[in-house]
Parts: structure tokens; sequence; C-alpha cells
């Protein structure tokens, strides 16, 4: 039997480096809390605990906060589940923390709540990466998502989901396996186990993902960061970009699949850490 700790569970501490902040987000912290500020925003069924590993190796210089979104994780799973109330959300967040302004990391929808909190609030943001960013999506793609969404998925014990797992994220090291399953797996009233979050909110963002996309401000430096393996990021977005952003506009492809940042966590966080300090 895989030895996991499940979060949430009675007598069960949630991991380390996180709090919940004044703004009813679950947040994690990693790295230097004198550092330069930074935002990570995990994607779609994830949470903030899956920064861990690039955060702590790769960009300890950095205070990073990477809080669970809104129906995700410890945070609280209440409606309603748009674009505009995670935007509204993370901003709480760094004004709880008094972050006046902080560079945005955002992995897929992540990403895109990222990209729409740098329209939002130009001011607060500093730089803006996106990695592999979901949105734009060809809504039949989109739909097809929200529809296998609303199947949730559970587990009969630890070692069914670390096969799982392991299946869906083939590259991923063995570690950050058992770390998804100790910081994301909890324990149902019919005593199966389940990821934490909320499936209606997953559908939600489904839909979101399917708005027409839109770009940075044209002034913000922005690295777009593209898995060559997941063909998600769509052409009509990189062409809008670079005719918006110009030479703010840094482009890079990583030999990986859509979970980059997990399947080459030393690759990203190495290029993160060297193009924020540019």
């Amino acid at each position: 039997m895989i030895d996991v700790r499940l979060a949430g569970g009675a007598g069960v501490p949630l991991p380390r480096a996180s709090i919940r902040s004044a703004a009813a987000l679950h947040v994690h912290r990693y790295g230097d809390p004198d550092g330069p500020p930074m935002i990570a925003l995990h994607g779609v069924g994830g949470h903030g605990a899956r920064w861990q590993w690039i955060a702590e190796r790769y960009l300890a210089g950095h205070r990073t906060l990477a809080p669970d979104l809104r129906g995700h994780g410890g945070s609280t799973h209440e409606p309603p589940w748009t674009v505009e109330r995670h935007v509204a959300d993370v901003l709480s967040v760094m004004d709880a923390e008094g972050i006046g302004q902080a560079d945005l990391v955002g992995h897929s929808y992540g990403g895109m709540i990222a990209l729409h909190l740098a329209r939002t609030a130009r001011r607060r943001v500093r730089r803006l990466v996106l990695l592999d960013p979901a949105l734009g999506l060809d809504p039949a793609r989109a739909g097809a998502r929200a529809r296998a969404a609303m199947s949730v998925t559970s587990f009969a014990d630890a070692d069914e989901a670390w096969e799982t797992l392991a299946s869906r994220w083939p590259e991923a090291p063995d570690e950050a396996l058992d770390e998804e399953l100790a910081g994301h797996l909890e324990e149902g009233p019919d005593g199966r186990l389940y990821w934490r979050y909320e499936p209606a909110a997953i559908v939600t963002a489904c839909s979101e993902m399917a708005r027409p996309h839109l770009v940075p401000p044209a002034d913000l430096p922005t690295h777009l960061v593209i898995a060559a393996r997941a063909d998600l990021v769509r052409p009509e977005f990189v062409v809008d970009c670079r005719t918006a952003l110009g030479p703010a506009l840094t482009i890079t492809e990583v030999d990986a699949g859509h979970m980059l940042y997990v399947d080459r966590p030393e690759e990203t966080g190495t290029l993160i850490g060297r193009w924020l300090a540019s």
C-alpha cells in the first residue's frame, strides 16, 4: 500500500506552508518571505501545492503565494466560479497580503485567470507568465470536457488513485505523484477517495475557456510558454499576442505535455526564474 496522508481528514494537518487568507482562499506559501512577490495560479481540477516543487527548488528567491482557486482544494467551494470571481478572489489575496504589485504566473485555466487579472488591474502585475494557457478553446472541445467533468471520479484506495494519476502524468516523477495524492485526495462519506474540487466548478471553467480569447495589455512584459505536445494554445492567440505586444512578448516552446511544470519541473522552473530576473 502506498503511504499517503489524506488532506483534510480527521486529525490530519493541512499541507505545510499553507494558510487561509482574509479572502477565504487557501494559500500555499513558498520561498523567501522577503523576496519579490509572485502569485502562481493552477489549472482546472488542481490546487496551489502543485507549485511547491518548482517554487522551492528553482524560485526560492521569490515570495510565492499559490492559492487554491475557488471550488478547489481548501478554498471555499461556493459559487460563482466565473473568471471575474476568480480575478476578484486573487486580488483580494493580494490586498490581504499587502502586495501592491507581483509577478503573475498561470497554468492552463490559471493562465486565463492571470490574463484577465492583468487586463482588469494592470498596475498590480509586474510581469506575466502564461504556461500553456487554456483560453479561446473550440466550443465543441470545451463542451466535451465539461460533459466529461460531470462524471465524478473516485477510487477504492490510494493505490488505485496513484495508478490512475500515473497514467495521466506518465512523465512525472514518483515524488510528484505522491505529493499530489497527499495534498489533493480526501475520503468521501461513502468511504471512497475523491479529488478535492467541486465538479460543478470544473464544468463552469470548461465553459469559461470557450470564451473568445483576449490578449495581455500591450505594455505588459509577457512570456508565453507553449507545451509542444499538448496542442492547446491556438495559433490565432499567438498571432494576436505578437501583434498586440510586439517586443514585450517572449515565446518559448517546451518539449512536454500540458502538465509541463510537473513533467519538466527543472526546465520550467529555471525558465520562469531566469525570465523574471531579466
